[in-house]
């Protein structure tokens, strides 16, 4: 990686929150750098799930050899499936209001 220039900034966190990532022995910095990447990122997008979706993300990418550039065709499909509900319930309630 080329040489770049870093500016040292002040960080509050929560206690908990160092506990974790002291634990953990997680280069907070760079987890700092690489989070503000992803956020800035036209390309990127961040999900917030529940634990066993974690669990088996975690699961089925670390043992295929998958990661999320594979994903990507079925979160497609998987948000057409969510847009084609949601219209089906939308067009369900504009009959519901329709009848009233």
């Amino acid at each position: 990686m080329p040489q770049q220039n870093l500016k040292r900034v002040s960080l509050m966190l929560r206690e908990d929150q160092y506990s974790k990532i002291h634990e953990t022995g997680i280069n907070l910095s760079g987890l700092i750098r690489d989070l503000i990447d992803d956020y800035l990122s036209d390309f990127k997008i961040t999900l917030s799930v529940t634990e066993e979706t974690r669990e088996l993300y975690d699961l089925i990418i670390s043992n295929t050899g998958s990661n999320d550039e594979d994903l990507e065709q079925y979160l497609k499909d998987s948000l057409k499936l969510l847009l084609r509900d949601k219209i089906k319930n939308m067009q369900s309630l504009e009959k519901e209001l329709l009848k009233k």
